[in-house]
């Protein structure tokens, strides 16, 4: 059989690719938006009804699939979830009235939310600890692309066609990538193409435990489960308002015209597909040089949730150059920070859970979302943008507290599952 150098790489990559088609068919309602409210007459309330429906699927999702994947194994998980939102993705051509929409926005939250429990999953399979953060960081790297390559591709094809052939476009993405995976994904110890070096690369420094299988409902009795959830719930909302918010406020406080946000409001997330790659590679290179695991993911965290406070500044300051300068900093540390986060399920308990304890993390990350999303719309009606711009600049910090209480070395509860295995504070 032929033989793949760096093939953990070429799974990384895949890894990358879903979550941009993901971002992608998740973006191309955003985009249609304007149209499909015309059209169907949908008002405020309406579309914020549609989009809930998508948070509340994506909220229950991230648990469901999280254990789907340890049920099934990341080769079989991906292909069920990549499938599914495929699909769903596809269903909104069909759509002809508003609860169609809603039904097929709930349907592709359940799907999409099974994206980062997997791909934690599978970097936790392919990747020694001192590789993680970066290979994770490369995947969420998918994100920001796709949220960047999203508007004009989507916009291109509903000019040239129609809007529903957007929807089939976007949505038949996920089959050619899904005919991708089916052969080249296989775990490192059952791969016919991995070469006998890699294989003992990936072994060597894994952190990886054999240990029987955690029943679910046991997880919630690990602090450091808790402490992953919660930090999550309070960091994740500030990407969710730079994602939801960044161009109405452009335009309501900073009076940018609407060619000045397409030239502009791109810039934030090409910071953060950078930021991915500066907290992974720093992380990595900090462990490559001998610094215990979960020390060298702190230093980073924390580092960057001081970062994200450049985000108060960005409010205050009268210039809208600066002010879009200081809010791509903040994006920047944001992803640095998320690279790191995303790791520590892998960094912290064994294979059989990983997808699990991801998952319900991400529980509290959609759900906290979920919630901020609610209070800047009423703040930001019955005061200013300063609070919210205030908040997302603390809750990081708050965030990061709680990883200390949450994930701490010589406790026997905090440390779950992997026992001591992440040596380091």
């Amino acid at each position: 059989m032929p033989q793949i150098r760096y093939l953990r790489w070429w799974v990384a990559g895949l890894l990358f690719l879903a979550t941009i088609i993901n971002y992608m068919d998740r973006q191309t309602l955003s985009v249609l938006a304007p149209t499909l409210r015309d059209q169907f007459r949908m008002s405020n309330t309406d579309y914020s009804r549609i989009v809930f429906a998508f948070l509340l699927a994506y909220t229950f999702g991230q648990s469901g699939s999280g254990k789907i994947m340890d049920w099934l194994g990341t080769r079989r998980g991906f292909s069920l979830t990549m499938a599914w939102w495929s699909v769903a993705a596809m269903l909104h051509a069909t759509a002809n009235s508003i609860l169609h929409f809603g039904l097929f926005r709930f349907l592709l939250g359940l799907g999409e939310a099974g994206n980062w429990p997997g791909g934690v999953k599978a970097v936790s399979e392919w990747f020694p600890a001192r590789e993680r953060a970066f290979a994770i960081g490369l995947f969420n790297s998918g994100s920001c692309l796709g949220a960047v390559v999203a508007p004009p591709l989507v916009a291109w094809i509903a000019l040239q066609w129609s809007w529903r052939a957007a929807f089939v476009f976007t949505g038949s993405l996920g089959f050619l990538w899904l005919a991708l995976w089916l052969a080249l994904y296989r775990l490192p110890g059952e791969h016919p193409w991995i070469t006998r070096q890699e294989r003992e690369h990936i072994a060597s420094n894994s952190g990886a435990s054999e240990q029987a299988e955690v029943p679910w409902v046991r997880l919630f009795g690990y602090r450091q489960v808790w402490g992953l959830v919660l930090a999550r719930m309070l960091s994740d909302p500030v990407w969710w308002f730079y994602v939801f918010w960044l161009p109405e406020y452009l335009r309501r406080e900073r009076n940018f015209s609407l060619a000045m946000i397409g030239y502009f409001a791109w810039i934030p997330f090409l910071t953060a597909d950078a930021g991915n790659f500066v907290g992974g590679g720093i992380s990595s290179y900090l462990i490559k040089r001998g610094w215990p695991v979960l020390r060298a993911r702190k230093t980073v965290m924390f580092t960057s949730a001081a970062v994200m406070l450049a985000g108060l500044p960005a409010v205050l300051t009268g210039s809208p150059t600066l002010a879009v300068a200081l809010i791509s900093l903040a994006t920047l540390a944001y992803s640095s920070w998320a690279a790191n986060i995303l790791t520590l399920p892998a960094d912290l308990f064994p294979h059989a859970v990983v997808a699990s304890v991801s998952g319900l993390s991400g529980t509290g990350a959609a759900l906290g979302g979920m919630i901020f999303t609610l209070v800047i719309g009423v703040v930001v009606d019955r005061f200013s943008y300063l609070p919210v711009f205030t908040a997302a600049a603390l809750m990081p910090l708050v965030a990061a507290s709680i990883l200390l209480w949450g994930v701490r070395q010589h406790d026997k509860q905090a440390t779950g599952p992997q026992g001591a295995r992440s040596s380091g504070t």
